[in-house]
């Protein structure tokens, strides 16, 4: 692999781990795969561009859309990222009040879920192409020319910021997850959901206080996605495999692991896009997967049954 295909490897690695820590989460508190992830990140990417195009004509005197330092947007992208970020917690909030928590409340088994996850996923799509279009979309327009960081690899200064957050983002909730008492509390409905209600923790509460955290990862993951290509209705969807593969390599409910497995996928995609072709990145995140499923179903840092 050459230096240039590393450094890919890792951008690439950055969005795909953060969408994978919620996707994590989220299979390790509510126990159901949650294939409606994918669509959260394309939601929030797309209702972060809405509130960027509202707040770009708010704000056009004061010149906040303008190129902010180094990097191609303005100070506009970060505070719509914030609005972005709300709303799509609001909505997976009511996502999981319409669908998900009554389907909980009947005590449906996991397929079941699993089943209303995928139709909700598809209707979300629908919704998002019928609003939207199919056609691409962008946060900024401005180019950018790669700087060279030395021993081959060069990478512009976007890339370099979407680094330095998502490295940021997955420390802080992982401090959140091991040291506070709300932390706490999601591993303990982690392991137990029943016997955490006899010990008197609020198991709805921990439940919501997921949503929150794995919409707003998705979202963030959607706007460095978009930021970095393009944003499209069925970015999320083309996402969601990868999503998967990262979180199991990693260990389900593991935030290092699955930062990590986000890595070891995108340098597994990149190594198959320079050595087979482009058609071939999705395969490599198939083929880890199995991988993982065969040797180490508990994934890396995951607990063995």
């Amino acid at each position: 692999m050459t230096p240039q295909a590393l450094m890919d490897g890792l951008i690439a690695g950055t969005t795909i781990g953060l969408g994978a820590i919620g996707l994590s989460l989220t299979y390790s508190i509510l126990r159901f795969a949650n294939f409606t992830h994918g669509d959260l990140l394309a939601w929030g990417a797309y209702l972060t561009l809405t509130v960027a195009g509202a707040l770009g004509g708010l704000l056009a005197g004061l010149g906040a859309g303008a190129p902010f330092g180094p990097f191609s947007f303005g100070l506009t992208l970060p505070l719509a990222l914030l609005g972005g970020a709300a709303l799509t917690v609001l909505l997976a909030l009511a996502l999981d009040a319409a669908l998900f928590a009554r389907l909980r409340a009947r005590g449906a088994d996991a397929i079941i879920l699993v089943m209303a996850g995928f139709g909700a996923s598809m209707a979300l799509r629908a919704l998002l192409e019928f609003t939207f279009t199919s056609a691409p979309a962008y946060f900024t327009r401005e180019l950018q020319i790669a700087r060279p960081l030395g021993a081959g690899m060069r990478a512009t200064p976007d890339q370099l910021l979407v680094l330095g957050l998502t490295a940021a983002l997955a420390l802080g909730l992982h401090l959140v997850v091991t040291r506070t008492s709300t932390g706490r509390a999601m591993r303990a409905v982690g392991e137990s959901p029943a016997l955490a209600a006899v010990y008197g923790l609020d198991v709805a509460r921990v439940v919501r206080v997921t949503w929150v955290i794995g919409a707003g990862l998705a979202c963030v993951a959607g706007v460095t996605s978009g930021l970095l290509v393009q944003i499209r209705p069925t970015m999320g969807f083309d996402l969601l495999l990868p999503l998967f593969a990262a979180a199991i390599l990693g260990g389900i409910g593991s935030i290092p692991g699955a930062m990590i497995g986000g890595l070891v996928i995108g340098l597994s995609e990149s190594l198959a896009v320079q050595t087979l072709g482009a058609e071939w990145r999705a395969g490599a995140a198939f083929a880890v997967l199995v991988l993982v499923l065969v040797l180490r179903p508990s994934g890396l840092f995951g607990q063995r049954a």
